[in-house]
Parts: C-alpha cells; sequence; structure tokens
C-alpha cells in the first residue's frame, strides 16, 4: 500500500517524533490539531495542519470522524495515531479500511482481541503463558468479595478495557471494597465506557517488564528485546530502562519466546508491546496484558538496538516485509529514560499547567531529549502532564545511570513545578543504582525525599523550578 502522506492524529513530543521519522523516510506528514496547538513545535515542523475541533480532547483527538475526514480532505493516505488517544481505539483503525486509508498499527481485530483484558488473558492461557490467579466479569461487590477470599488478599480490581491505571484498586481486605468496586466502575464506565471489572492476584513485591515485538503482515515476528517500567506512581511509569536489570538468561529468554508465542498466536502486526509481571519473590513471571501501538519508552529499545520504530512501523503499515530476522538484531549497553512532567511531587504529583519561562535542556555524547517545549511555552490544561522524555544511553547500566544524573542536574526548567527534583533523588538513590526496583518503590522514594526535604529545610530554597523544592 502507497504511503506518501501520513495524517498525525496526536500532539506533543510523539507528534513531533513521527514527523521526524516521516521526514526521514520522504514521506509528507499532515498534522491533526485542536485550537490550542495551533502553534505548537509539531504544527510548526508538519508539511501542514488540519484543525479538527476544539481544544478538549473530546471533540478533537477523541473524534473519529474528524480525524478521518481531515485525512481524506488533505490526501493523506494514512494516519499515524501515535499513543493515548485513539491510538488503540479499533473504531478508529475501522474507520481508516473503510476510508481505504492505511493504519499505521496493527488490525482492529487484534487491537480488540488485546484491549479486552478477559480475552487477552484466555489467548495467553492458551498459549501456556503463566498467569495471575484471577477471575471473569464480575459483576457485584459481594461476587468479588467472595472471589477474592478464594484468591486470597491482596487482590487489584481491574477494569477489562482498562489501561493507564484507569479502572484500578488495589484491596489488602473487605474494608471499603462495595465503594472501591463502584468508584472502579465509573472510572471505567468514564475512561472507557465500559464498566466490565475482573479481579486479578496483586503482586506487592513485583517488577513490570515489557517485550518490544514487531510483526508483518507476512507472519514474520521479532522481538527487540525487553524493558523494565517498574518505577510507577498511580499506574504511570516515571523512568524507564533497557535490558531489564536483574534478571536471569533464563528468564529474560523465557519472557522473550512467551511474547513472541502470543504475537504469532494471533498473527500481530506492526508495533507492539507484551507486558508481564514479575513476582521477585518467586523469581516468576505473570503475563499482564498487551499494547497495541508504539510505546512512551520506546526510545530505550532503540538506543541499546540501533533500530528506529517509528520508522518501521511506517514500513510495516505500506505492507514491506520485516527488514531483518531475529538473528540480525543485537543489543549494545543500557539505556534509561526519565519523564519529565509539570507535576508537584510534593503534592502528589499534581499536574500543574503553565507558562515555561525558562528550558535549558542537557546536551552532549550519548543524551537524546524527546520533547514540545521551550521557553515560553504554556503549558495547556486540557492533555496529559508530559513536557518530555529525557534519554542517555551508556555502556553498562552504571554509566547509563550516572549520565543520567548528570543530565537531570543540568536540566533547568523555571515557572513550573516539574518532577525533576524527584527524578534527580532516583538518580542518587542506592537501592535504584542497585536495581532494587519495584511497583512500589516510587511511594516509598517520595516519602524518603520529603523526610529528607524537611530535615534540610529545602522547603524555605528556590529550586531550578522556580518553586519550593518538593
Amino acid at each position: 500500500m502507497t504511503v506518501s502522506r501520513v495524517l498525525i492524529a496526536n500532539r506533543g513530543e510523539i507528534a513531533v517524533r513521527i514527523i521526524r521519522a516521516c521526514q526521514a523516510l520522504g514521506i509528507d506528514t499532515v498534522l491533526a490539531v485542536s485550537d490550542a496547538d495551533r502553534e505548537s513545535v509539531p504544527a510548526r515542523i508538519a508539511g501542514r495542519t488540519v484543525c479538527i475541533g476544539p481544544a478538549r480532547a473530546t471533540d478533537s483527538y477523541l473524534n473519529v470522524n474528524a480525524i478521518v475526514a481531515a485525512a481524506r480532505g488533505t490526501g493523506s493516505d494514512a494516519v499515524h495515531p501515535g499513543y493515548g488517544f485513539l491510538a488503540e481505539s479499533p473504531l478508529l483503525a475501522e474507520a481508516c479500511a473503510a476510508a481505504d486509508l492505511a493504519f499505521v498499527g496493527p488490525t482492529a481485530a487484534q487491537i480488540r482481541e488485546m484491549g479486552n483484558k478477559l480475552q487477552a488473558r484466555a489467548l495467553a492461557r492458551e498459549c501456556g503463558i503463566p498467569l495471575l490467579n484471577g477471575s471473569q466479569e464480575v459483576r457485584t461487590p459481594e461476587e468479588a468479595a467472595a472471589i477474592a477470599d478464594r484468591i486470597g488478599f491482596p487482590v487489584m480490581l481491574k477494569a477489562a478495557a482498562g489501561g493507564g491505571g484507569r479502572g484500578m484498586k488495589i484491596m489488602a481486605d473487605h474494608r471499603d471494597l462495595g465503594q472501591m468496586f463502584s468508584s472502579a466502575a465509573a472510572e471505567a464506565r468514564s475512561a472507557f465506557g465500559d464498566n466490565t471489572l475482573y479481579l486479578e492476584r496483586f503482586i506487592p513485591n513485583a517488577r513490570h517488564i515489557e517485550v518490544q515485538v514487531l510483526g508483518d503482515r507476512f507472519g514474520n515476528i521479532i522481538h527487540l528485546g525487553e524493558r523494565d517500567c517498574s518505577l510507577q506512581r498511580r499506574h504511570q511509569k516515571m523512568v524507564e530502562e533497557a535490558p531489564a536489570p536483574g534478571i536471569s538468561a533464563a528468564q529474560r529468554q523465557e519472557i522473550r519466546d512467551a511474547a513472541l508465542t502470543l504475537g504469532r498466536k494471533i498473527g500481530y502486526e506492526n508495533a507492539g508491546t507484551v507486558e508481564f509481571l514479575f513476582d521477585q519473590d518467586a523469581k516468576a513471571f505473570f503475563f499482564l496484558e498487551m499494547n497495541t501501538r508504539i510505546q512512551v519508552e520506546h526510545p530505550v529499545t532503540e538506543m541499546i538496538t540501533g533500530i528506529d520504530l517509528v520508522q518501521e512501523q511506517l514500513r510495516i503499515a505500506r505492507g514491506e516485509r520485516l527488514r531483518f530476522v531475529q538473528s540480525d538484531v543485537t543489543f549494545r549497553g543500557h539505556a534509561v529514560e526519565c519523564r519529565i512532567n509539570a507535576e508537584s511531587p510534593k503534592e502528589d504529583f499534581r499536574p500543574y499547567p503553565g507558562r515555561i519561562i525558562a528550558w535549558l535542556p542537557p546536551e552532549g555524547p550519548n543524551i537524546r531529549l524527546d520533547t514540545h517545549c521551550y521557553a515560553g511555552y504554556t503549558v495547556p490544561i486540557f492533555y496529559d502532564s508530559m513536557l518530555g522524555k529525557l534519554i542517555v544511553y551508556g555502556s553498562d547500566r552504571a554509566e547509563a545511570v550516572e549520565r543520567m544524573r548528570r543530565a537531570l542536574e543540568q536540566f533547568v526548567i523555571k515557572g513550573i513545578p516539574t518532577t525533576l527534583p524527584f527524578l534527580r533523588f532516583v538518580m542518587t538513590h542506592a537501592g535504584f543504582a542497585a536495581g532494587n526496583v519495584s511497583t512500589r518503590l516510587v511511594d516509598r522514594l517520595v516519602s524518603e525525599m520529603l523526610a529528607q526535604s524537611t530535615i534540610r529545610g529545602d522547603e524555605n530554597k528556590r529550586s531550578s523550578e522556580g518553586k519550593a523544592v518538593p
């Protein structure tokens, strides 16, 4: 299929990333923008822009009809959804197919198969991939209580159509189960239009490890290694690295093979990520879900493989075979990514939209910054708070962590609070340096950072963000 002009149905740093990948392949770009993003960086560097609606995402970036109409009206022959918004919407994939537009992603059927967590669990079970003890759909708090007793507390209540931590509640016992059930169902319906819930055993001492896969429409599929994404707050990732530290060669091969088995099971096309939880006490992997899109953390994989994932997405979308087999993929060194958000760590990571008055990013060998921000940019209130992703490469993990520490120290942002102070604390923490990470580590590190700040009296000083140090 010809892909000579791509409509980018997204914003921010991922829009910049896609535009540059298209330019490298000689593909024209059209950026779909809301009213709030008409003067954004991606709007300035795209071949052209087309407004798809008002600032609110529901009226623009989540409007399937507006996106397809914009693609057809600009003579585009493909749509790249980026991540977030409609990236995992089977409705957009179907609408693109009906309009004879290439969708830069998997098929609508594959999105549906993996988008429903209960269906994905069933497919993983058929593949022989280990699963956490869990349930089918639970309809009432009383049913959830009975199943939780069978599974054993703690358990996690999860949205079947969910993602990004929405519609998820951890329950240590029966207390507040009814309130949690109602809250999770309401959140799931609001976020995904589906309030179906299920239960899964919760692992307190877990790591979040995911495997990057690439597949074409001819049945070829490979993996590009794994990433550790354990440092999270409210199930949102903050720090990612590749390869995953602290697992054996056998475990590494096991998780990679499992990802490929699932991908082959559904004939997966384009870029995708198979996610697992690693129980550090039992030393065992369990299937979690599959994300049918490019991931925010894809740069760490690019840094250690030398493969441009977005360019490969575009090649696959236009019907090309994968350009390499598994034995062609080599892994060198270590990469770490930190997400820089307009949030205040001392206020439970409360988002802080506003105007950036100074923006001085770090530079140097093996330092990469994916961003759409600059001095004078106003972070809008309508969207995600991420300002950019800082990625570094080192010959090994110790060198990469040290390089990230220095890069974060050199990064100056003034005008709004950001997560920079917390990320600096992480990179100097002995536990993180030793690779002792888990999905609950962020909560502990925040408490430690706040306690140390209070002892030093840092709340009375001025930080590089122009605010009191959290």
